[in-house]
């Protein structure tokens, strides 16, 4: 088993034309699929959110989300976000919904460029939840992962706070794009335990960061837009998928079914073993309209970090 990290040396381009309005898309409940047809390229975005075999409720929020003016459409591009929320029978899937919301609405309203509207995003759900925690007595203690891409002008930008993930799959293989703020990813870190076993680690889902639980939060971030290639494929999915199903499995299966298909046989392979928590998967494709689109990047080299 291996993940890797990828770094870049330059802000290359994949798409000039300007964008078509597109509309949104939504999965906190209920399964979704849309194909997005811009100028010169196609966002192809799949979500399915899945209670699990033992759960009473989904505390697992996801959306896709496009501006409807054009003008905030090729600026900001097109946003998916996962959260998995904690915090008791109803405050968790209070806290996720909130994530998905709040992020959402203040990256396309906020006036910055894209990098920083979706850190200040975040910073405002972590605010809210918060605030919401410390004044609704039954959502005490309630906090949310979230994990979110935006695609737009050929790159794409991510924030991330606890251990849902975001993986690439490009060329056959698969990359873990964000790192978990979890007790057992930082001993891994720190060399104190290998990848592996980490995995199998009692205590891996005990988060370091999350939204809503402290009133200040740190937001991982690229340190540089990541640029596209026509083709990649990027997964979104909360730990009740990445706990049960491996990155090879995740890559095999996204690699050779449809975009739907990818993520209803990712959650059912996580219910085939025992699926003990929600389920949420996404999955957005780039996808070319022509030979033009499909060239190669140059200046693109992959750095291997663990094995």
């Amino acid at each position: 088993m291996f993940w890797k990290r990828w770094r870049h040396n330059h802000r290359s381009k994949l798409w000039d034309q300007p964008a078509q309005t597109l509309e949104n898309l939504a999965a906190s409940s209920a399964d979704e699929t849309g194909s997005f047809k811009l100028t010169d390229y196609e966002v192809s975005v799949s979500l399915i959110t899945d209670v699990g075999c033992l759960r009473d409720n989904n505390e697992d929020s996801s959306a896709c989300i496009t501006p409807g003016q054009s003008e905030r459409l090729a600026s900001k591009g097109v946003l998916a976000i996962v959260a998995d929320g904690m915090g008791g029978h109803s405050a968790g899937e209070v806290a996720s919904r909130l994530a998905v919301e709040v992020v959402g609405r203040i990256y396309y309203d906020h006036p910055g460029e894209a990098e920083e509207s979706l850190r200040q995003a975040f910073l405002e759900a972590n605010r809210l939840i918060y605030e919401t925690a410390h004044t609704e007595g039954d959502l005490a203690g309630m906090g949310t992962t979230c994990t979110a891409l935006a695609v737009h002008n050929g790159l794409a930008i991510s924030a991330h706070v606890g251990d849902s993930r975001l993986y690439l799959v490009r060329n056959g293989a698969i990359y873990l794009m964000s790192e978990d703020h979890s007790a057992v990813m930082e001993m891994v870190r720190q060399g104190l335990i290998n990848y592996e076993a980490g995995q199998r680690h009692p205590d891996k889902n005990v988060l370091m960061r999350s939204l809503g639980t402290c009133p200040e939060v740190m937001v991982s971030m690229w340190e540089q837009p990541f640029p596209l290639r026509m083709g990649d494929q990027f997964v979104l999915c909360s730990d009740g998928l990445h706990d049960l199903v491996t990155n090879e499995e995740i890559r095999d299966v996204v690699t050779t079914v449809s975009a739907y298909a990818a993520c209803d046989r990712l959650v059912a392979l996580a219910k085939q073993r025992g699926g003990p928590d929600n389920i949420t998967v996404g999955l957005l494709e780039v996808k070319s309209k022509d030979a033009q689109g499909a060239k190669q990047m140059k200046d693109t080299r992959e750095l291997e970090v663990a094995r």
